[in-house]
C-alpha cells in the first residue's frame, strides 16, 4: 500500500471543486491534509471519491477521523460514537464533524476555514486559532502497489 497525491491547491489552484474532482483518481479512502499560517498541520480521512450532496448530509464511516500537528506530536482524534456526522461535502464546503463546531471546515475558496471543538471526534480546535487562512491543502489517495509492477 502506497500514497498518491491526489489534488493540491498549489498545484491546482485554490478551488474545493477541483479538490472534489481530483478525488475521483482515488479508489479508497484519502487523507486531506492542511496546515495554517502559524504552521500546523492538520486534516482528516475521506471516503474518496468525494460525492457532493445538493444539501448538507453528512457521509463516512466510524472509521473517519481528524489529527492535529498544533501541540507538537501528530495527535488522532477518532469518532467518539457521540453521533455520526463524520463529513460533509457539497460544491461550496467540505466540513469534518459537527455537534457544536466543526472539527474543520473548509469554504469553497481554500483561502480560509475554521475549526472548534466537536463531539463527533472529542477534539478541540485543529489549527492556533478558530478562524484562520489556509497555507495550502492536498489530498492524498491509498492506493495497492503490486509487486509484478516495475
Amino acid at each position: 500500500m502506497g500514497l498518491a497525491v491526489q489534488g493540491s491547491t498549489a498545484k491546482h489552484g485554490i478551488s474545493l471543486r477541483t479538490l472534489i474532482r481530483k478525488t475521483g483518481e482515488a479508489s479508497g479512502p484519502c487523507l486531506l491534509v492542511a496546515g495554517d499560517m502559524q504552521g500546523a498541520v492538520f486534516g482528516g480521512l475521506l471516503d474518496c471519491p468525494l460525492k457532493p450532496t445538493p444539501k448538507r448530509k453528512y457521509q463516512g464511516t466510524n472509521q473517519t477521523f481528524v489529527f492535529t500537528t498544533l501541540h507538537g506530536e501528530p495527535r488522532l482524534f477518532r469518532a467518539t460514537g457521540a453521533n455520526r456526522y463524520y463529513y460533509i461535502c457539497m460544491n461550496d464546503l467540505l466540513a469534518f464533524g459537527g455537534g457544536g463546531n466543526f472539527a474543520l471546515h473548509l469554504d469553497s475558496d481554500l483561502l480560509s476555514a475554521t475549526s472548534g471543538p466537536c463531539e463527533t471526534f472529542g477534539s478541540l480546535c485543529l489549527a492556533h486559532n478558530p478562524e484562520f487562512d489556509l497555507k495550502n491543502i492536498e489530498v492524498w489517495g491509498f492506493v495497492h502497489i503490486s509487486n509484478y509492477l516495475t
